[in-house]
């Protein structure tokens, strides 16, 4: 079962903590059925050195909501992607290797 709107905010604002940066413009936010394949083949992140979360929502309207929060504070991204089963919300830290 996924997690709720809340739980994922949480968990992304603790992690958001640890990551060393100031801006939400220095993050990417976006949803998918499949985070890792977007995250690491897509996005190009690094697993090992990269800063990088993601979740799996408990339905895809939550993980669009959670990531209208995200770009609504200034994350890069855009809604309107994906489809109903993009049930995974994730986030990473955009660097000059990283593919948006």
């Amino acid at each position: 079962m996924g997690l709720s709107y809340q739980d994922i905010i949480d968990k992304f604002d603790k992690h958001l903590s640890k990551s060393g940066k100031r801006y939400y413009s220095e993050f990417y936010v976006g949803i998918s059925k499949n985070a890792p394949k977007r995250l690491f083949e897509e996005h190009h992140v690094d697993m090992n050195t990269s800063w990088w979360i993601y979740a799996t929502a408990d339905s895809s309207d939550t993980a669009r909501d959670v990531e209208k929060h995200y770009i609504e504070l200034g994350m890069r991204g855009s809604d309107g992607g994906g489809d109903d089963s993009s049930d995974m919300v994730y986030c990473y830290v955009v660097t000059p290797t990283t593919t948006e």
